[in-house]
Parts: C-alpha cells; sequence; structure tokens
C-alpha cells in the first residue's frame, strides 16, 4: 500500500478522520478499489517525502492499464505479499498507526473464534477428498466486472495441449487405439491427464489455436452409446455419417443440417467416425466441455445426504408426502414451562397522564433544560433543543394542522387521521417537533423513511401501507422536501405504490402561532396511534396499531427497568423514527426530562467513534447502540488516553437478541475495559413490532458476576429443541442473555407453528407476551391480527390457560435458569427445509468465516429461502468486491458450499455474488432482504457469479420408476374390437371409394386406368386435354407473379430437361439423380422431366451462399449416400458448387456430372419412359429429423398417386379450385403438395417460397386477401414469423385491406404434436382480419407415410383434450379437466386421410392397445413408403419399420411403424360417414423421448416450461449427456441477464417435471438449429455443445 512505514503519529487529527472515513467507504463498497487509492495516495502526498523507497503500486496500475491489471486489481510489485500481512487488506499496524479493518464493516458482528476454528476443521476434512468442482463457463464480453482478466492468460495447458498429446498418442500407437474400447476410458483418461487447473479456469477460451489433427477412430463399438435415448425395440438405422461444420461457423436458422447425422441404410462398416471419438476439427468431444461434465459427474458421484423419508411416488395420484418420523431426531424431555411475570409496575405519583402532558409541563417548569442536541456531519454538535423551544414549536404545529391548512368549515386534518412523517435521520429535532404536534393535534404520526427515488426498495409495500391507513398527508421539512425527486415540471414525483400525497413543511417560519383562546384537544388515551410498521419475511409491510395507554404505560415500564433519573444524558446512535431509537430516545427521555444527543447514521459513516467521544464528553449515563456501532468504534479506536467511559451506567445493545451479537459485545468490553468501561453495564435487549420491549437485562451491580452464556448444540437447535454443547466445538452455538421480561408483563414460549401449544422447558417456540404496553392490531387486517395479538396458550392436551389475550413476537428463544430470557432468532430469519429450523444469521456467520474473505463484502449478504419442489431451499446472495477474481470467487463459493454443508448439515440451493452496490438497500445502509428475494425469483438480480446445487439439496424426488419385464402373456387375449375391456385403439379415413372421374376420362382418353397410378401420364393428359389450364403461379417478395406454368409449358419444359439427360447425362434407367433448385417452377420441371426420362429424382435443398460451410456438406452427404449419377440445377448454383468456396467444405472435383438447365435447346425425347409397373420407384424422399438423422424413403409410383388422390378427396381439390402454398418444396407433405398434388388433381397452386416472406413479412397473408384463397397450406415457421413480425400490425394490414374472410382452412405441413399455442395464437391475432378461429388445423406424416391426417372440408372441427402429465411420464393417458395442475393440452391431429387406418399398438409387447392409452402410432395406407432407401439391401430394416406385425390381434395384416407415440379418442363429434369420429392425438416422437428415472419425457414440454421461466428467453432446447439433462436457452435481453435465467431454468424443471437440470448453457438468438419444418434440430445442437462450436455467454454446471 501506499502509505506503508508513513508515521501516524505525526498526522493531523483530521486527517486521520479522513482516512477512517475513506476505509469505511471501501469496507461498505461505497467506493471502489481504485478509487480509494487514488484518494489515500493524495491525502498522504505531503507526508511521501519524508520516506525513502516506498513503492507506490498506483502508477504501475494505470502504467499497465492497457495490457495488464485493470483497475482494483495490486500490481506485481505488491501482490507478493502474504494475505495475512496486515498491508495486504489495510495501513499498517504499528503503534501510531490505525488498526487493521480486514474488510467489512460489520466485521465482528458475526465473528466467532471457536466459529471460525470449526469451519476451518469443517473445510480441511473436505480438503481430504480432493473433489475438484467443474467451474462455470463465461464469455468475455459477459464479465460484469472481471479487472483480472485482461493479465490472465488462458489456461492453455489444460485446454490445447494435453489434448493435444492425447490425439499424437491415439494417431500414432494403434496398440493403444484398440486397447480404447470404452468411452470411460477416453473420458477418464482426458481428464486425468489434463491440469488440475482446468476445473478453476475457463477452459472454453474462445479464439485460441487448435491442431488440426486428422481424427482417428477408436472404435465403431461406440455408437450404441448415443442411442441410450432411444426405444430399445425401435430399431435404430445402422450407421453414424458425420460432419461438423468449422468451429465459428454460425448456423442458418433454416438449414436442414444433419452433421453427426445417422443416416438410415448405410451399413455399420462404413461409419467414418464415431460421434464419441473426435468432432471434424479433430477435436475430442469429451475434451473441452465433457471433461467439465466428467467433473460433475464425479462430483454427483459423492455419497450425499440420506435421501428424506418423505418420499412420494409420482403417480397418477396426486403427489403426497408421507413423514416418517427419524428415530434418532432429538425430542424435548422436560416438563411443560410455567408462565413467566416481570416484576410488578410500580405506580409514581407524579408520572404524567399522557406524553404530551409531560411535554406540558417540562415547557413550563424547566424551559431552559435541553432535551435534544444534534450533530453535524462531522460529529460536532450542531444546535440544541430546549424543552421550552420544543414545546412551543409542537403546539404552533398542533395549532397549524387543525387551523391553518384548510378553511374553518372543511379542514384539511381532523382529530384521528393519520400523517405521514418524513424526516431525514440526521434532523432529529423537526421529527421530535412533528412527533409532538401530532400528539397535540390529536393526529395520528405516521413515521416513515425518506424516499429517494421511485424504485426504492420496499417503496410500493409503504405506498401500500399509506393507502389503506388513509394518509393523504405528508409532514416534511424545507430541506427534505427540495431533495426529493422531482419531475421535470418541479412537482413531487409520484413515488411508486403510494397514493396522491399533499406535502406540508414544517419549518418554524411556516408555523401560526396560536391563539390565546385556543387550547389544545382533551387527551384521548384510547386513540389509536400508528407508529410502527413491520415488514414481514415475504416484504409485506403491515401497520402496528399502539394506543396511547400502552405507548404512556411502556415509558413507564422502560423508565423502571432502566432506572432513568431526570436530568440524565442520553447517547442514541439508533434510528429516532422507530424501534428502540424511538421509544427510549424521543418518548421515555421526554417524559423523564432527559437531555438526548442524537448520532445520525451518517455521521457515523463519517466518524465511527463519534458516540463514543459524546459519551465522553457529555458524561453521559445511558448509551442506545447496535452491534453494528460497537464494532465501528472498536476498529476506529486508536490510542486516545482521554476517552473514558466509567460514566455510563447502561449501555443498552438494541440487536442484543442476535446470538451472534455477544462476539461484538465482547470484543467492545475488551477494547474499552481499559477506558472505564464497566462489565456489568452492557446490556442487550430484545424486542419486536408488535410487543414493543420484550426484556432488557438490567445493569448488574459493581463487581457481581456475570450472567452465563449458553453453549448449544446447532444440531439440537435445528431439531427446534436446547441441548448443550460439550463435546463438538464445531456445531456449537455461544449466546446470551437479553435479561428478564418487562415489568408488568407476563411470558410465554409456544410453538412458532400450528396452535399455540405450549413448550417444554427443553424446547425452543416463540415468545408470547400478556402486556399492556404493545401493540393491539394491525391497522386494516383483522384476520391476521387475531393471530397475532390475540393468542390463548393451550397445553398438552389442549385446553387454554385461561382467558389472558398474548401476542406473539416473532422472536425465537427459551427461559433459561434464574428466567432469563435467550433469544436464538426471529421467525422473520428462520428457514424451515425437511421439517429442520435453520437461523439466516447463522448461515452468514459460517459463510464469513470461510476465509479469505477478499471476495465478498462482509456486511452485503442476505440469506433467505424460496419454495422449490415442495419444500424451502436456502439461497445466500453477496455483493463482490470489484477486485475479486472469478477463480477467487469460485473457490470462496465453493467453500461456502462445504462448509454450511458441514456444519448445519443442510445443503444450499443457490449461491450468487452480484457486482458491489447492487443489493437493494434499507435506508441505514442493510440489505433488504424481501426484495433481494423477489428480485432473485424475477430474474432481477443480475449475478456475475452463481452456482446452484440441486443435486446436493433436493432430497426429495421421486422414486425411479421400475420398469416392469414386457412380454405377451396369456392374459393378452382380445375378443372381437375389445382389448382389457376396452375398445380397441384403432381409426381408419373414409374408403377411397371408386374413380369419380372415370366417365370422363373414358371419353378423352384411351388409358383411363392407367391414368391415376403413372403422374407423369397424367401431366401428359392434362397437357393434351386442357394445355393452357395454369396450374402453377410463382410469387416473389413484392407479391408479383415472376412466374406461371399451364399443363403444355410445364409438360415441354419437362420434355427439354428430360433430353438433356438424355444426351449428357449418359443415364441408365432406374438411376438417381439429384435436383438441387431453389423453390419454384424449375424444380417441378424437373421433377417430371426425371419421370419421363426414367430417372429417380432427390430433391435436395440448395446450399445457402453466405454459410457454405455448414450447408454445403450436408448437400454433399446426400448426394454420396443417395449415389447420385447427375445433377440438375440452375447456372448460379453450378458456380457455387465449383467455387473457391466451396472447395474449402467439400471435394469439388468429386461431383457427379452438373447439367445446367437454365437454357436449354428446345428438343423433344424420342421417346417417354413408362414404368412397366406402378410398384417401381417414383422419387427418393430425404430429410434430417429431430434427432440428428438423414433419412431417405422410397416412394412408389403407385403411392405416390394413391396419396394424390386421398388428398383430393380430402380437400376436395377440383380443377376450378386455387390453393396457396408456403412450405419449403424439398421432403415430405410439403414436397407433394408443391409438385406433385396440382398436377393429380389439376388445382391451381399458387406458390410463396418461405425465404420470400424474411423480405416481406405480409406476402402471404396478402395473397391469401388477394386471391381470395379458400385452402392454404404452411408450416409452423412461417406461421411464427407471422405471429411475431405482424401480431402488432393488424391494424396496418387492416388499411391494406387485407381480409382473410375468404379462408376456410389453413393447415400447417408437420411431422410433430401439434403447436396448439402457437395456432391458437395465430387465430386470435388475425381473428380482426376476419380470419375463422376454426380455419387453423394441422397435418401430420411421418417418414413411413407422408400424409396420414390432414384436415379436410367434410370432416369435424380438431378436437383438443388436457392429459395429465404425470400420467404420460409414465406411458399413460388420463383426460383431465381444462385449467388443471400439470395439464397439458392437445389437439387433434387433423383428418385420418381416406384409404389409411391407424392402430395404437405398445412399442415393447407389439400389442394392440385400448382406447385412449398411449402408444406407438402404428400405420396402414396404400400410400406407404416402400422402405429406407438403402445401398446394400438390407431388408431387414425395412421389416421392420415398413412391414411389421402385431403379437396378437390380426397377425396376417402388415403395418408400418410410424416412430410416434400417441392415442387414439372416440368423441362424441360425427364425421362425414354419420359414426361417431376418431381423433388421433400425435405426443410425440419415440426416438427423441428422454429416459430420465424411468420415466419417459419429450423434450418440447420441458422446453415449454423452460421458455416460460424469464421474459428474456426467446428459445430453448434440451437433451441428454450421460444421463445429465442439459438445457440450452437462448438469451434476447442483454448479457447482464444471464446468469439470471440459471436458478430459474433449474427451478421450473425441478417444480414442473420433477428433474434436476445438470447443466443449463446461455447462448446467442439463433443458435439452436431449425430444420425447414421449424423442428429443432437436439441432436445437432449436442454435437456442437461437446465440440465447444456454440460460444455460449454462460455455462452452468448445477452441483
Amino acid at each position: 500500500m501506499a502509505d506503508r512505514g508513513v508515521d501516524f503519529s505525526g498526522i493531523p487529527k483530521e486527517l486521520r478522520d479522513h482516512l477512517a472515513e475513506l476505509e469505511l467507504e471501501l469496507s461498505e463498497g461505497d467506493i471502489t478499489q481504485k478509487g480509494y487509492e487514488k484518494k489515500r495516495a493524495r491525502l498522504l502526498a505531503p507526508f511521501l517525502p519524508q520516506i525513502t523507497s516506498v513503492d507506490l503500486p498506483l502508477p504501475d496500475v494505470q502504467q499497465q492499464s492497457s495490457s495488464g491489471p485493470t483497475s482494483g486489481e495490486p500490481s506485481p510489485a505488491s501482490s507478493d505479499r502474504s494475505p495475512a500481512s496486515p498491508e495486504a487488506s489495510g495501513p499498517s499496524s504499528s503503534s501510531g498507526g490505525r488498526r487493521n479493518r480486514s474488510g467489512g464493516a460489520r466485521d465482528d458482528r458475526y465473528r466467532s473464534d471457536i466459529h471460525t476454528e470449526a469451519v476451518q476443521a469443517a473445510l480441511a476434512k473436505h480438503k481430504e477428498e480432493k473433489m475438484a468442482l467443474p467451474m462455470p463457463t463465461k464469455r468475455r464480453s459477459a464479465f460484469v466486472q472481471s479487472p483480472v482478466d485482461n493479465c490472465t492468460p488462458p489456461d492453455t495447458s489444460s485446454a490445447s495441449e494435453d489434448e493435444g498429446s492425447l490425439r499424437r498418442q491415439a494417431t500414432l500407437s494403434a496398440a493403444l487405439a484398440q486397447s480404447l474400447q470404452s468411452p470411460d476410458y477416453w473420458i477418464n483418461r482426458s481428464v486425468q491427464s489434463s491440469s488440475t487447473s482446468s476445473s478453476a479456469s475457463s477452459t472454453l477460451s474462445h479464439g485460441e489455436n487448435k491442431t488440426q489433427t486428422q481424427p482417428t477412430r477408436i472404435g465403431n463399438t461406440h455408437t450404441h452409446t448415443l442411442c441410450k435415448h432411444t426405444h430399445p425395440t425401435h430399431s435404430v438405422p445402422p450407421d453414424v455419417t458425420s460432419y461438423t461444420p468449422e468451429r465459428g461457423s454460425r448456423v442458418d436458422s433454416r438449414v436442414d443440417l444433419p452433421p453427426n447425422a445417422m443416416t438410415r441404410g448405410m451399413p455399420r462398416g462404413q461409419s467414418r467416425t464415431s460421434m464419441l471419438d473426435t468432432t471434424a476439427d479433430g477435436v475430442p468431444v469429451n475434451s473441452r466441455v465433457s471433461t467439465k461434465i466428467q467433473q460433475l459427474l464425479n462430483t454427483l458421484k459423492r455419497p450425499k445426504r440420506q435421501a428424506l423419508s418423505e418420499f412420494f411416488l409420482d403417480d397418477s395420484e396426486e403427489i403426497v408426502e408421507v413423514p416418517q418420523p427419524d428415530p434418532n431426531t432429538p425430542r424435548p424431555e422436560g416438563r411443560q414451562i410455567i408462565p413467566v411475570k416481570g416484576e410488578p409496575l410500580g405506580v409514581v405519583s407524579n408520572w404524567p397522564p399522557a406524553l404530551q402532558a409531560a411535554l406540558a409541563r417540562w415547557g413550563a417548569t424547566q424551559a431552559k433544560s435541553p432535551a435534544l442536541t444534534a450533530l453535524d456531519v462531522t460529529g460536532k454538535p450542531l444546535y440544541t433543543l430546549t424543552y421550552g423551544k420544543l414545546w412551543s414549536r409542537s403546539l404552533k404545529l398542533a395549532y397549524t394542522l387543525l387551523n391553518k391548512l384548510g378553511t374553518k368549515n372543511e379542514p384539511v386534518l381532523r382529530p384521528g387521521d393519520r400523517v405521514a412523517l418524513v424526516y431525514p435521520n440526521s434532523d432529529p429535532a423537526m421529527f421530535w417537533v412533528a412527533f409532538y404536534g401530532c400528539l397535540l393535534a390529536e393526529v395520528i404520526p405516521v413515521p416513515i423513511e425518506v424516499p429517494l427515488s421511485r424504485q426504492d426498495a420496499g417503496s410500493l409495500q409503504i405506498g401500500f401501507l399509506l393507502g389503506s391507513c388513509g394518509v393523504g398527508l405528508a409532514l416534511t421539512s424545507e430541506i427534505c422536501l427540495k431533495g426529493l425527486p422531482k419531475t421535470p415540471q418541479g412537482e413531487i414525483m409520484q413515488f411508486k405504490g403510494w397514493p396522491r400525497m399533499k406535502w406540508v413543511v414544517t419549518d418554524t417560519k411556516y408555523l401560526t402561532k396560536p391563539s390565546k383562546d385556543w387550547q389544545f384537544e382533551k387527551i384521548n388515551t384510547k386513540i389509536r396511534i400508528i407508529m410502527l410498521y413491520k415488514a414481514s419475511k415475504e416484504g409485506t409491510v403491515m401497520g402496528v396499531a399502539v394506543s396511547k395507554i400502552a405507548l404512556l404505560t411502556h415509558c413507564q415500564a422502560l423508565t423502571q427497568a432502566c432506572n432513568y433519573c431526570e436530568g440524565e444524558t442520553l447517547v442514541n446512535v439508533l434510528d429516532c423514527k422507530k424501534d428502540m431509537g424511538l421509544w427510549h430516545g424521543v418518548l421515555t427521555s421526554v417524559m423523564n426530562r432527559i437531555h438526548t444527543i442524537t448520532v445520525p447514521y451518517a455521521v457515523m459513516k463519517a466518524c465511527p467513534m463519534s458516540w463514543v467521544q459524546r459519551v465522553h464528553i457529555h458524561k453521559a449515563r445511558v448509551a442506545l447502540v447496535k452491534c453494528r456501532d460497537l464494532h465501528w468504534a472498536m476498529m476506529a479506536h486508536r490510542d486516545q488516553r482521554d476517552t473514558n467511559l466509567s460514566s455510563i451506567r447502561m449501555l443498552i445493545v438494541a440487536d442484543g437478541a442476535n446470538p451472534w451479537s455477544v462476539s461484538s459485545c465482547d470484543a467492545f468490553l475488551n477494547v474499552f475495559q481499559s477506558h472505564g468501561l464497566k462489565p456489568e453495564v452492557i446490556c442487550p435487549c430484545a424486542s419486536s413490532p408488535e410487543a414493543l420491549t420484550v426484556a432488557i437485562r438490567r445493569p448488574g451491580a459493581r463487581g457481581a458476576a456475570l450472567p452465563a452464556r449458553a453453549i448449544l448444540s446447532m444440531g439440537g437447535l435445528s431439531h427446534g429443541v436446547i441441548r448443550v454443547n460439550t463435546e463438538d466445538k464445531n456445531s456449537a452455538l455461544t449466546v446470551q442473555d437479553v435479561g428478564h421480561v418487562m415489568p408488568g408483563a407476563l411470558m410465554c414460549i409456544v410453538k412458532p407453528d400450528g396452535p399455540p401449544q405450549l413448550c417444554k422447558t427443553d424446547e425452543i417456540g416463540e415468545i408470547v407476551l400478556n402486556s399492556r404496553a404493545g401493540g393491539t392490531m394491525y391497522y386494516g387486517l383483522p384476520g391476521v391480527t387475531k393471530n397475532t395479538f390475540e393468542v390463548i396458550p393451550v397445553n398438552q392436551a389442549g385446553a387454554p390457560l385461561g382467558e389472558i389475550l398474548f401476542t406473539r413476537t416473532g422472536l425465537l428463544g427459551f427461559v433459561g435458569p434464574g428466567s432469563l430470557v435467550f433469544v436464538v432468532g426471529k421467525n422473520e430469519g428462520l428457514l424451515t427445509v425437511s421439517g429442520r429450523r435453520h437461523n439466516a444469521d447463522d448461515l452468514v456467520a459460517t459463510a464469513l468465516a470461510v476465509e479469505p474473505v477478499k471476495t465478498v463484502y462482509r456486511g452485503r449478504i442476505a440469506v433467505f429461502s424460496v419454495t422449490v419442489f415442495y419444500d424451502e431451499r436456502i439461497v445466500i446472495v453477496a455483493e463482490q468486491r470489484p477486485d475479486a477474481s472469478e477463480e477467487d470467487s469460485f473457490q470462496w463459493m465453493s467453500r461456502v458450499l462445504q462448509a454450511i454443508d458441514s456444519i448445519h448439515q443442510v445443503g444450499l440451493y443457490c449461491l450468487a455474488l452480484v457486482p458491489a452496490n447492487t443489493l437493494p438497500k434499507t435506508p441505514l445502509g442493510g440489505i433488504h432482504i424481501s426484495e433481494t428475494k423477489q428480485n432473485f425469483l424475477e430474474g432481477n438480480l443480475h449475478p456475475c457469479n452463481i452456482l446452484l446445487c440441486p443435486h446436493t439439496c433436493v432430497t426429495n424426488l421421486p422414486k425411479p420408476r421400475q420398469k416392469q419385464p414386457v412380454g405377451v402373456g396369456p392374459a393378452s387375449i382380445m375378443v372381437g374390437n375389445l382389448v382389457a375391456g376396452k375398445r380397441m385403439a384403432q381409426a381408419a379415413g373414409r374408403e377411397l371409394g371408386v374413380l369419380e372421374e372415370e366417365g370422363l376420362v373414358r371419353k378423352l382418353c384411351s388409358w383411363p386406368t392407367m391414368m391415376h397410378q403413372f403422374l407423369s401420364e397424367a401431366l401428359q393428359w392434362r397437357a393434351q386435354t386442357d394445355p393452357d389450364h395454369v396450374l402453377y403461379v410463382l410469387l416473389n417478395a413484392k407479391g408479383v407473379a415472376v412466374c406461371t406454368a399451364t399443363c403444355s409449358q410445364l409438360h415441354k419444359r419437362a420434355e427439354k430437361i428430360t433430353s438433356a439427360l438424355m444426351e449428357r447425362g449418359g443415364l441408365n434407367t432406374g438411376d438417381n439423380v439429384v435436383l438441387l433448385y431453389p423453390p419454384g417452377i424449375d424444380l417441378i420441371a424437373a421433377f417430371y422431366g426425371c419421370l419421363y426420362a426414367g430417372v429417380i429424382p432427390v430433391t435436395v435443398r440448395p446450399p445457402h451462399p453466405q454459410n457454405l460451410a455448414a450447408t454445403l456438406p450436408t448437400v454433399r452427404m446426400i448426394i454420396d449416400v443417395s449415389k447420385a449419377a447427375c445433377i440438375l440445377t440452375t447456372q448460379p448454383l453450378m458456380r457455387i458448387l465449383r467455387s473457391r468456396e466451396a472447395a474449402a467444405s467439400v471435394n469439388v472435383k468429386t461431383w457427379p456430372t452438373i447439367i445446367d438447365t437454365d437454357d436449354l435447346p428446345r428438343r423433344r425425347p424420342p421417346q417417354l419412359y413408362k414404368p412397366p409397373t406402378a410398384e417401381m420407384l417414383a422419387y427418393l424422399d430425404f430429410s434430417v429429423s429431430t434427432t440428428g438423422m438423414l433419412t431417405g424413403v422410397k416412394m412408389s409410383h403407385s403411392a405416390v398417386s394413391t396419396l394424390c388422390r386421398s388428398i383430393k378427396l380430402q380437400c376436395e381439390l377440383y380443377s376450378s379450385r386455387q390453393i396457396a402454398i408456403c412450405l419449403d418444396p424439398y421432403c415430405g407433405l410439403g414436397f407433394v403438395q408443391w409438385c406433385l398434388s396440382s398436377v393429380y388433381s389439376g388445382h391451381q397452386s399458387i406458390l410463396i417460397p418461405p425465404m420470400e416472406l424474411e423480405l416481406s413479412l405480409p406476402l402471404w397473408l396478402s395473397t391469401l386477401s388477394q386471391y381470395k384463397i379458400r385452402d392454404t397450406f404452411c408450416s409452423y415457421s412461417v406461421m411464427e414469423l407471422c405471429t411475431k413480425g405482424l401480431g402488432t400490425q393488424t391494424d396496418a394490414l387492416k388499411a391494406r385491406g387485407v381480409n382473410l374472410s375468404c379462408v376456410r382452412s389453413c393447415v400447417v405441413i408437420a411431422e410433430e404434436r401439434p403447436r396448439l399455442a402457437l395456432t391458437q395464437s395465430f387465430s386470435k391475432l388475425f381473428k380482426d382480419l376476419g380470419l375463422s378461429p376454426r380455419a387453423v388445423s394441422t397435418a401430420f406424416g411421418s417418414r413411413v407415410n407422408l400424409a396420414i391426417c390432414l384436415q379436410g372440408t367434410a370432416g369435424p372441427d380438431p378436437s383438443t383434450v388436457y392429459v395429465d402429465m404425470k400420467s404420460l411420464r409414465h406411458d399413460r393417458v388420463r383426460l383431465v379437466e381444462r385449467g388443471a395442475p400439470q395439464s397439458l393440452s392437445l389437439m387433434e391431429s387433423g383428418t385420418i386421410l381416406p384409404g389409411v387406418r391407424v392402430i395404437i399398438v405398445n412399442p415393447e409387447t407389439r400389442g394392440p392397445l385400448g382406447d385412449s392409452h398411449l402408444g406407438e402410432i402404428w400405420v396402414q395406407s396404400p400410400h406407404s413408403s416402400s422402405g429406407y432407401y438403402t445401398i446394400y439391401g438390407e431388408e431387414s430394416l425395412q421389416a421392420d419399420h415398413f412391414n411389421t406385425r402385431l403379437s396378437f390381434g390380426e397377425p396376417h395384416t402388415l403395418w408400418a411403424r410410424t416412430g410416434y407415440l400417441g392415442f387414439v379418442k372416440r368423441t362424441e363429434l360425427l364425421g362425414s360417414t354419420g359414426d361417431r369420429h376418431d381423433a388421433l392425438f400425435v405426443v410425440g416422437q419415440l426416438d427423441e423421448t428422454l429416459e430420465l428415472r424411468g420415466l419417459r419425457y419429450h423434450p418440447i414440454d420441458i422446453e415449454t416450461s423452460v421458455s416460460r421461466a424469464h421474459r428474456s428467453i426467446a428459445e430453448s432446447a434440451v437433451f441428454t449427456w450421460t444421463n445429465l439433462l442439459v438445457v440450452v436457452a437462448e438469451l434476447a435481453g442483454s448479457e447482464q441477464e444471464a446468469l439470471d435465467l440459471v436458478p430459474l431454468v433449474t427451478n421450473v424443471v425441478l417444480e414442473e417435471h420433477h428433474l434436476i437440470v445438470g447443466v443449463v448453457v446461455v447462448v446467442d438468438p439463433g443458435v439452436i438449429p431449425i430444420n425447414s419444418r421449424g423442428e429443432k434440430q437436439r441432436m445437432h445442437l449436442r454435437d456442437s455443445f461437446l465440440a465447444d462450436q456454440l460460444d455460449p455467454i454462460y455455462v452452468a454446471y448445477n452441483m
């Protein structure tokens, strides 16, 4: 430090005071370390030249700021000092200098040497285990404050070298490669060989150089590990083709991307690399992210605390906890407590009848006697208010309030009205005058804190109190009024939640002298005074009403207990507006004509010794302080020989009820006993807003023995019993008594929960008090009042003790020997976890005992509990010092977790560190606990470090389900259509029937029966019979038709392409040809050209020109897998395929023949190909599933024509109809609608490429309106774009004439569960444009059958049901009412198509299920796919998925397995045939489900919960890795909110799904890959995460 070696004896006193103030500001966090050093160096500058060879770190810091340490970090010159040295944390502790403050402002408030030793012993045990916790990963830009990071080089030793050495070993040693047969070996090896610092450093150091090593295949036997989530009997396609995009490349949001995709049909031996081994850049996937996950797994393997006996079964019944009492739990064994009676309240003849009468008496008889002395900021007396002045000014104010604020007939105030007193703590005289003026005017004063801003902590609750009490007038001083926040117009700002207030200034110059004939109101002792307010644990503020007689009685009791005498001097350091500061320093002092010297909070911060100096100067007899003031004075103490505290006869410690106050009292006595302080004068007391003063220790006789302390077992305290701790000092709590009960009071101890049953003598309970000197009610809250102020204790048998009413104090304690009262905590600080009670102050003390505390501010720690999953969970929030490094913070947090776990035997749920000065404060500098808790739950805390431990402390999870062995037994007998007493779950569409155009066909065509078998011949027939009929219209972003195609034009364009294929392709019949076109008519023409040529078309999405690195390898993969002999494309795309940019991603020299179809010559082929049979292959349909599978299915000519006919019947499509299509035309039903359906049915299709919507959002809707479209087809991506982008523009669209009343059906094409929330939002948003709520519906298809359901025109409206989510996890369906808890709404997936039959099957037994039972959807239809496209003809796959049989029932019928779970429910609606309608409900994809804890979870359900957790979550996705649930959330807000998501995401998944999240990953918007159908590609996301390619904002590893 800059002052090493400075002789403080030569420094003036004023400068020493300035230095003390600086240190206090630093410890409180009011200035940064850098600011502190600058100011300190400036103050000491005149004295520095006298010192030789003093190192000054400040210039070094500034000099290195560009490349070295940032502000707040010590320079290298000073960093080598040991933490124990005084210079490391404060100024020199030489004889002339100040003592080391060691950081915090309330350093010793929670300090105990015994407790610190206990914490260190507990931590030593944990050190032996050497368990490295995985440190969170944080993006550099997301650091809220990271002064150390700029100078800390990335830890390349663990992130690069060790991984590289592993890869080199794997490459060089074939023997080693053969030995690495288990993934566990590989993972463990990478963990062991990386340096230990990898757990504590950010191993995801983005941007560092990676060694590009060719990946080595360790073994193909690992592939099955990846497929644990898939169903064991649902056959997995045989192999894995691996691709991972280049590091740092962004995934296009609408790209089919199958990196590491499993390709159905490739044989197992052809695997290029295993996903577990390496990624494309040659880095083992488990080397960076997975190392931390492995650390997390190792941590979770440690023996945990025994799970609670309150296990419940997560079954169809509601969750019920059945507590089983632990036989080892300590129980109270004493006798029932006897009520403790205080000494009788003596009667003194000269006591005044009321406080205002006392003031009148002293104002008249002792007018010049000093009543109050106020201090200025330097601690010197500012003014003294005499009793005469106090009386005259109070009288003036009373007269002004009653007579001068309104007219004579309409006064603003009447006796009994309530008035707010708004005065700063630094202006006690104005408050005194206002308070006594209100008493004289018989109006009720409500003292409140000065609002400093509109967003003050607790401001809303104070406003509610004022509004509920009917307060409309506020008294304040002129200076205070000027300091209040104003509007631009100069008016007082309307504070949040406050009623409209009229502000009255009470300075003397504005008061009116009362007329001679005016007399103040006759004293009415029954009028209640709302003078206190109490903030509950939840933050609600309640006004406590106290009658005047109770107030007077309380003052009399205090006078007797404290033995106050007339003319004494009292030093008050407390807030004079409430609690002990008000009762002693304002009320009892006036009653006894005491001279009060008030030391405000601002003076204490500037000069912590000021109150001690006042005691010495004024020879004060009584001092009223808190532990904080004792500590501050002790820290600021110097060898002042002139300080003498022998005059004090009573040092009242107002927060002596805090069990940790004993250490402050002892330390203060230790320092000041040599200055005359007597041990017996320290008098701790206990009080509460409801009962006022409960107990106070009377000053003992000189030399008398001090009361004994109680050394209690913390374990016993947590169970509510008193056990003296003599053995294990690690878990002992030393408490001091707070004296005897107040005079005239009766005290009992009752159970804090349930009926007020009397406790036993060795039991901790809540103190209840019967006294005339307490509060009477919570204003306006009769229900809560009855439970608090009208308590009648009962005995063990439940019989009441009598009719005496007691008041609950909120204090927890017991009565010790000699009727001494001991307090061990407060109700508001009580945290009840799993039936055990823990005190928040105890946890704070343990956290602060973890040394060294160079990470957080000691006085800035909030401890509270939140209810998560049927129990309370403990959360600790602390303010982090600006100069604390990430590693130091994480290490301190880890040690705190271990210490609390060892000492209190309770797990911490969350430990969060926030930047300095960001926690909401109370007016006197404390932490506003309820506001902090609210910020935590609402995601407004903005922590800079966070650590969640749900695995450790959530011990009441449901028991994992044990799956029963499956098998078809003799009980599985089906009778007719019944299964297990229920109707069999099957449904069918209507019959396909006869050809409705058969007669017309016979007249016009010579081959009527073949028309519906071959689509190519259908186009030829239409070109002959109706050549000018427009089949297709293609629109651009402006809504202009850029291209049209009639039947004849389409036929001729197809012929040109056929000629080119025959001439240039060199193709054989049946060869595969890839069609690489943007959405348009060229794609359609190329498709029919292939059919004419007898080759098999394969439609492929073209690569994105701006993202070739990510999209081109997918194209290459499909071309390779399909063994395409030729590529048809456009000129621009051909140039891209052969470009230099493309060569960076793929080998462009090995493309098949590429034919550009833009400028083909006009030629007709010699003949058009006609397949010999309809079962021949028509085209291949390739798509990437959400599980990352690249799947190609074969579609025959027969299936194509039957599918088109089925859609034609369902949607009533004829030549005169127009439909609009806004879909991707590359696979599934989207391709069928785009390319096939119009040619078959003859209707006109208006084609809108989805990419055009990104340029013009209203394009689709305006097209529907312009062309008066009745039927339209879209994807979820299109619907989401319109909902998010146009939801607020409906008025503008309406003004432009957009009208959707013409739309009869809007069908969403998808292969997933219907997104009910999205479709409902779309319907509601565009209802104003005329969209019918019945119009929106969904379709459903799968790989084995492209179209199973499609909402037609004749069927009933889609029905919606509500199912119980808990039952779904058990593979069951339980229908519940709308709004039921844990319910999930499901919409029917559309009407089953004609010719389609569906049955619900148990995927394990392959037996049919009953109605409303969950199972796999099997389908039988003439338009099912022929099978997966395989190169080597593995027919076993086809047999399993496409030609499978039931185990019983209809054993001869062949079915195709969709791989989707769902159920059939017979509804009350009637179908088109008049029968009751069978609705098919799709729940989710079987391959996608997560098998956790023996239950089946659907990712979309968890993701829906996660997206609701915080307003800034744009999208989310979940996957599992090594049985850990990983949640990826896209952050739409600022990076400051990233860490807020971690606890909220963990909470919501735990609450709603009973799962513990293992890893939370926060990423930028758009990172989660989505395919062309709007479906998330979760497996690709998983691979990118494990390969460290997401560039996450934050990764949290939950313990």
